[in-house]
């Protein structure tokens, strides 16, 4: 299944994709696409539904985070050699974990916006992998079941607030609007291998990312696993697993976004995101 959530910001309801690709309400279902909705139990109940039956929604509404109510918003970062390289940093021994903010979440075609003393913003494409439910101390055989669904995530980055203002990435990585996620959460039953997906970012129509999650280190299960040594993940948590290289620091010489950039990205299977870059209304 694809789940989505839409409407306006704040306002949005929960959707489902048809196989013909109109958005469907699933509002007299479920109050949202959250960590309750996404059980194993939940999920079997919406499989069940006769998709046909669902009202069709305008295929023009705006497209909120896919996943509403996020408690958790984890990173893994240098998580694929090749951008480790271009970034000038060694592959971990063990995975890099920072978070974003919770309030860096918006819909996958929102715009960015720069935030104030911005002067090296940049981009990431990345696969986030959704919770379904409560994990903790759990094998990384395990984790596959612990996994309610996938998404598109672009982990929008100020390069100087991360790595010229001391030693903590988040202050780089959790503004307002740094975290679009979706279009939509693609259920695991519908990614047979997430090890397996080609993944890519352009802006303003040039190809910069051009790469594919084999490339991985760690892997999402390895991933879900180390983290619930250290944490248990909850329902409706999301963890982005890391970018391919041609981020814009890893440009010679490095390319930042400035305010009317156009960004798309997409990851096969999971959909296709498109964001403006915009200024801070104060």
């Amino acid at each position: 299944m694809k789940l989505l959530r839409y409407g306006p910001l704040g306002k949005e309801k929960p959707g489902l994709l048809d196989t013909e690709g109109s958005i469907r309400c699933l509002a007299e279902h479920v109050s949202d696409i959250d960590g309750q909705s996404i059980s194993d139990d939940a999920l079997a109940t919406l499989r069940q539904l006769d998709v046909n039956k669902l009202p069709r929604v305008d295929d023009d509404v705006r497209l909120g985070a896919c996943v509403g109510n996020v408690g958790k918003f984890i990173c893994i970062g240098l998580n694929y050699s090749d951008h480790a390289a271009e970034s000038g940093m060694p592959v971990p021994p063990e995975p890099e974990v920072f978070t974003k903010a919770t309030s860096a979440i918006c819909g996958p075609d929102d715009n960015i916006i720069q935030p104030l003393n911005s002067e090296k913003l940049d981009w990431e494409v990345e696969l986030a992998v959704v919770i379904g439910k409560h994990t903790s101390y759990i094998s990384e055989e395990e984790a596959a079941s612990h996994i309610a669904g996938y998404c598109v995530c672009n982990d929008v980055s100020e390069r100087l607030f991360q790595l010229e203002k001391g030693t903590q990435w988040d202050k780089g990585k959790g503004c307002d609007t740094f975290g679009p996620i979706g279009p939509w959460l693609v259920t695991s039953d519908d990614i047979r291998n997430p090890l397996g997906l080609d993944m890519w970012l352009e802006v303003n129509g040039h190809r910069y990312q051009d790469g594919n999650t084999r490339t991985m280190v760690f892997g999402p299960a390895f991933i879900v696993s180390y983290l619930s040594q250290f944490m248990s993940l909850q329902p409706g948590d999301v963890i982005s697993t890391g970018t391919p290289p041609g981020v814009g620091l890893g440009q010679k010489p490095p390319v930042y976004l400035a305010v009317g950039d156009k960004i798309k990205l997409g990851i096969d299977g999971l959909g296709v995101q498109s964001q403006t870059v915009a200024t801070l209304k104060r």
